[in-house]
């Protein structure tokens, strides 16, 4: 008997393997069987690009305050304050505290090279801070250039142009690719006698958003001489470009 309950029990589970494997099997054949069908109907890749040309609204302005001394802690401290006067000027521009940003502060030895003992001597400490100052009113941009030339600034390192809110205008170039994409399949299409169907694959390439440079020695040229240059702060425009590729049905 025992031995009879023991092969019930194998034939049990022998057929549950093998129910197992049936539907494996089946569903295995039914995404083939599914891909082959797609496989077979008639498709067509395009590519699709969307360009908006839009003025700047915002800037990023890098400068650096740099100061020597024979002394190292007297060209920190020398740093130190003519740095504070021109985060000082910044502020009194009405620039929020979120928009300044400190990205370097440096302290080393003034090194020149010496033809006649063909070697490098030291000749005293240069310290450097260097800030950044995101600017949201671009009217106020040769007031801020000024600003910090007059309180203590000595290198100015980029100024560049950029849009604040950049999301809403790259969805806006996506839309405008992915509809000339389509459009090139219904040409396409239309030539062979045939439609656009359902579009069964949708890959974005990149967005390209490049930023203009301001001629920054303009610029500087323009606050040191206390004129003002329009053609020191042209902006120019921004051109923000979207590819898509896409593969649609024919029918």
């Amino acid at each position: 008997m025992a031995f009879v309950h023991k092969l019930t029990r194998m034939t049990g589970i022998m057929v549950i393997l093998g129910l197992l494997f049936s539907s494996i099997v089946t569903a295995q054949e039914s995404h083939h069987d599914s891909n082959s069908l797609l496989g077979k109907l008639a498709q067509i890749t395009v590519s699709g690009e969307g360009m908006i040309a839009t003025s700047p609204d915002m800037a990023t302005v890098e400068f650096a305050v740099v100061s020597r001394n024979e002394r190292p802690d007297f060209a920190r401290k020398e740093n130190e304050t003519e740095a504070a006067k021109a985060l000082n000027a910044v502020r009194g521009l009405g620039i929020l505290e979120k928009d300044i940003q400190m990205r370097s502060l440096q302290l080393s030895p003034i090194r020149e090279y010496d033809p006649d003992r063909r070697t490098y001597i030291e000749d005293g400490y240069e310290a450097s801070r260097s800030l950044v100052v995101t600017l949201r009113n671009l009217d106020s941009l040769p007031d801020l250039i000024a600003a910090l030339v007059e309180n203590g600034a000595n290198r100015l390192n980029s100024i560049q142009y950029g849009l604040d809110d950049a999301d809403e205008i790259e969805l806006q170039v996506l839309r405008l690719a992915v509809a000339r994409a389509k459009t090139k399949a219904m040409e396409m299409a239309s030539e062979l006698g045939m439609e656009v169907g359902a579009a069964i694959q949708l890959q974005e390439q990149g967005i390209s958003m490049p930023r203009p440079v301001m001629r920054m020695e303009a610029a500087f040229d323009s606050a040191m001489k206390s004129e003002s240059n329009p053609d020191a702060y042209a902006s120019g425009q921004i051109e923000v470009r979207a590819h898509v590729t896409a593969v649609f049905i024919l029918k």
